[in-house]
């Protein structure tokens, strides 16, 4: 694709979620929201390589998408209801009341995660509209087929139209049955950002922002939930190294980053998060791993780290969520307490064979053993199903480091 349509696609990936909010605070409808956008798009995509990106291009694709909205609704002669209000473009009457906070995108969250929807659509169909993930990137994070994750998200939108869920924060009494699914998936979109899948920029700083805001919002609309209290956290120390941890398009593992180019405002805020949880002594999933992060962010150096406490902490996490996924995590710990052939064994009973980490984690764990042939093989495996262009150069950097 020529780079000015790349520009433009870029730019319209940044906006997307804030697009997609405004249309359905607009027009009520999540589908007349994504074709609007769509053509959005399509008449950037004509327009702007020629003419140049508007000063506002946010402000340019909601005028359009609004257009194009407004257009179909007219075409189609929907209801008169709605027709009405939506040719009413400059009606001064404010909107019907939206629930308690005024955040376009947290009430799409909510509307996206109300207890009517199975869980797993919950999350993939806000993933799809807030974070503007595509349909392959969401299945790979769910590590499901594409086909199958189109159908969960057909499904949710059909039921949130059938059934009329409100485009609404819910009220206080109601939180609780969605504020779990509402965590999952800030937690996802902020690891899509953290770790970007596809050609494009290896992070994406605009999905890892705006998942921090809506985790501010979030903490500050439940100041008393501690795992709202424990994701901001995590964040905020995660966020805290993402200047370290790409240099020349490569990943920089953990052990390798420049300590002295991480955040330190970050740092301490989210250090204060973490006491806060722990004094409350009511651990979570989200709170433990914000711990976890809490004790890399305290080592002045890699050797320092108190990898005995990492442990301890994926021990409580294993007891709350005994996935693969922290098993794996643990083992790497377990690697540099009791050394790579104690977490090896671990390792490889895992059942996570389509999951590159698990492939890249065996070929760092065969290297230190001194196991070259199968380390490379697991390298191959792990660059045959890994999608960050960052990722896969440390991976091909260190195939190529075997001897």
């Amino acid at each position: 694709m020529p780079e000015p349509h790349a520009a433009v696609e870029r730019i319209f990936r940044d906006e997307y979620g804030r697009l997609i909010a405004s249309l359905v605070r607009r027009f009520g409808d999540i589908d007349i929201a994504e074709e609007a956008a769509g053509e959005a798009l399509v008449a950037a995509l004509e327009k702007w390589p020629g003419s140049g990106v508007p000063p506002n291009p946010g402000g340019w694709l909601t005028t359009t998408a609004g257009n194009r909205a407004i257009d179909r609704l007219r075409r189609e002669k929907l209801r008169e209801g709605k027709h009405e209000a939506a040719a009413m473009v400059h009606d001064p009457t404010p909107h019907a009341p939206t629930g308690v906070i005024d955040d376009d995108r947290l009430r799409l969250v909510f509307t996206c995660c109300h207890p009517a929807l199975a869980p797993e659509a919950r999350i993939a169909l806000t993933l799809r509209l807030l974070g503007g993930l595509s349909v392959a990137e969401i299945a790979s994070a769910f590590l499901v087929q594409e086909t199958t994750m189109a159908q969960r998200i057909t499904r949710a939108k059909a039921k949130i139209k059938g059934a009329n869920i409100p485009y609404r924060v819910p009220d206080a009494e109601d939180l609780p049955a969605r504020v779990g699914t509402v965590l999952a998936v800030l937690m996802l979109i902020f690891n899509e950002g953290y770790l970007s899948s596809g050609d494009g920029d290896p992070v994406r700083a605009e999905l890892t922002g705006e998942a921090i805001r809506l985790a501010r919002t979030l903490h500050g609309l439940l100041p008393d939930d501690l795992e709202a209290a424990g994701l901001l956290a995590l964040m905020l120390l995660t966020e805290s190294r993402r200047a370290a941890r790409v240099r020349g398009g490569m990943l920089v593992p953990l052990d390798e980053q420049d300590r002295g180019g991480w955040d330190r405002t970050l740092i301490a805020e989210g250090h204060a998060l973490v006491r806060r949880c722990l004094a409350a002594n009511r651990p979570g999933r989200y709170q433990v791993l914000a711990a976890v992060n809490a004790v890399h962010t305290d080592a002045p150096t890699a050797s320092a780290t108190d990898w005995s406490q990492v442990v301890a902490l994926y021990d409580q996490l294993a007891r709350m969520d005994p996935s693969p996924v922290v098993a794996l995590n643990r083992a790497v710990a377990v690697a540099e307490l009791d050394g790579p052939e104690v977490a090896l064994a671990q390792v490889e009973r895992l059942p996570l064979e389509g999951y590159h980490a698990w492939h890249a984690t065996r070929a760092e764990l065969l290297r230190r053993l001194g196991r070259s042939a199968a380390s490379r093989e697991q390298y191959d495996a792990a660059l045959a199903v890994c999608d960050n262009t960052a990722e896969r150069a440390y991976l091909t950097r260190r195939r190529g480091e075997l001897v």
